[in-house]
């Protein structure tokens, strides 16, 4: 488990967690290294699994986009309570969507993988979402801490003309 969670990072590199094509390929093929080592698919499961799961990510991250938009274009200190109103029924109403989105694929995937594959991949899912944001978090202070060192420098070559 800890090898392979070395190499998604190592796949992902040391690039930034960019939107670049080439940035996403590699998440998405360490993603799919990840899921598919924990659910110890078969190769006829994995054959009838991918396309559902593909189908599944690719309306979660339509849905995920529609309600960014919708939050983009709000600004709840300036809108009336009328409009506040419609935005939380909005979202609601997305939300709901992604509900109902996720029980039927969680059916076909039934048909396909056994309900502790299922929870496998939840896991999974969750855990690849947290070693994402962890390594995020360590390329922010990386370059915070370059950034400092840079100053510390700059500091000390005016210190030395001085």
């Amino acid at each position: 488990m800890k090898n392979l969670l070395t190499i998604i990072l190592l796949a992902v590199g040391f690039t930034t967690l960019g939107q670049s094509p080439e940035t996403l390929e590699k998440l998405e093929a360490a993603k799919i290294a990840l899921i598919t080592e924990r659910l110890e698919l078969s190769p006829e499961q994995a054959e009838r699994f991918w396309p559902i799961y593909r189908q599944f990510a690719d309306e979660q991250r339509e849905l995920r986009t529609e309600f960014q938009q919708l939050r983009q274009n709000h600004d709840p200190k300036k809108a009336s309570e009328q409009e506040n109103q419609k935005m939380l029924e909005q979202g609601m109403r997305i939300k709901e969507r992604q509900l109902e989105m996720e029980k039927s694929y969680t059916q076909r995937m039934q048909e396909v993988i056994s309900t502790r594959q299922i929870m496998s991949l939840r896991k999974a899912e969750a855990d690849f979402k947290d070693m994402l944001i962890k390594r995020i978090r360590q390329q922010q202070q990386q370059r915070d801490e370059m950034r400092n060192q840079r100053m510390r420098n700059n500091e000390s070559m005016r210190q030395r003309k001085n």
